[in-house]
C-alpha cells in the first residue's frame, strides 16, 4: 500500500484535574505515519506520548480530533486484531512457562492449538528464546522477559506494533542488545512500529522518523528524518552523523 496507513488529525486531549481544572495532555497534534515505518514518540516525562500511543490503540478517545488507519477507526483495527502492545511490564505470570505466556492471548481468542503452537514456535525462534519455552519467567533475566512480552505481541501477527517505553527499566547493555535484535525483528516481519522512549540516542539509532514532543502542552515541536544507513549495528553509535542526529534532536525540544 502507498501513502500514510495512520493519519492523526487535530488530536487534543484533555483531562479534569483533581480540583476541576482542564489538564491538556495534547494539544493540536497532526502526524502522518506511512506503513512500515518505524517511528519513534520522544520526549519527557508528561508531554503526552504514551497518551498519544494509547489513543492510537484505542485505550483512549481523544478529546477532539481524530485517528484512522486505513481509513479506519482505532476500534475497527483493534476488533480486527491488528495490534501487538508491548508495554513497560512485560506482565507475565510467574506460574505459567514461556510458551503458556506467550500462548494465553491466543487461548481467549481460541485460536486452534495446533495453530498456536505453530506461531510460538515461529516468535521463540524470531526473539531469540527457542531454548526457554519451557522455563518460567522468574527463572530468565529482565531481557530475556520483555523479549517474551515482544513475542506474546508478535503472535498475534499485527500488522501494527506499538511499544511504550519497552527497555527503560534495563540496564544500558542489554538495552542497546535489545535495540539491535528489535530492529533486525522488524527487518523480517515488516511491520509497521510505533515505539515510545525518552532516551535520545535510542530514538535515533533504531528510528526512520523522530517525532519529538515537548510538554505544558504536550505538542509536536519537531519530526526529524533519521538518514543513517540499514541495517544498524552497534558502530552505528560512533559515528559522527549519529551525534549530529543526538544534537538537533536535543536542540528541538520546546518548553522544556
Amino acid at each position: 500500500m502507498n501513502g500514510s496507513e495512520i493519519q492523526i488529525k487535530n488530536v487534543n486531549m484533555i483531562y479534569k484535574g483533581k480540583r476541576g481544572e482542564d489538564i491538556v495532555a495534547l494539544n493540536d497534534v497532526n502526524l502522518d505515519i506511512r506503513e512500515g515505518e518505524f517511528i519513534s514518540l520522544l520526549g519527557p516525562s508528561g508531554c503526552g506520548k504514551t497518551t498519544l500511543l494509547r489513543i492510537i490503540a484505542d485505550l483512549l478517545r481523544p478529546t477532539t480530533g481524530s485517528v484512522t488507519i486505513n481509513g479506519q477507526s482505532p476500534k475497527d483495527i483493534r476488533l480486527q486484531r491488528k495490534y501487538g502492545i508491548v508495554f513497560q511490564n512485560p506482565v507475565l505470570y510467574d506460574w505459567r512457562t514461556v510458551r503458556r505466556n506467550i500462548c494465553l492471548p491466543m487461548e481467549i481468542m481460541k485460536i486452534p492449538r495446533k495453530e498456536r503452537t505453530a506461531r510460538i514456535d515461529k516468535t521463540l525462534d524470531l526473539v531469540g528464546l527457542k531454548d526457554f519455552g519451557y522455563e518460567y519467567p522468574f527463572e530468565l533475566s529482565g531481557g530475556m522477559q520483555q523479549r517474551i512480552g515482544i513475542a506474546r505481541a508478535l503472535a498475534l501477527d499485527p500488522e501494527i506494533l506499538l511499544m511504550d517505553e519497552p527497555f527503560s527499566a534495563l540496564d544500558e547493555f542489554t538495552r542497546e542488545k535489545l535495540n539491535e535484535d528489535l530492529l533486525k525483528i522488524w527487518r523480517k516481519t515488516k511491520k509497521t512500529i510505533i515505539f515510545v522512549t525518552h532516551n535520545i540516542p535510542e530514538s535515533v539509532f533504531l528510528s526512520d522518523r523522530v517525532v519529538v514532543l515537548s510538554p505544558h502542552p504536550g505538542r509536536v515541536s519537531a519530526v526529524v528524518d533519521i538518514d543513517l544507513p540499514r541495517p544498524r549495528e552497534s558502530s552505528l553509535r560512533e559515528m559522527p552523523e549519529f551525534y549530529e542526529y543526538v544534537a538537533k534532536i536535543r536542540k528541538s525540544f520546546e518548553g522544556v
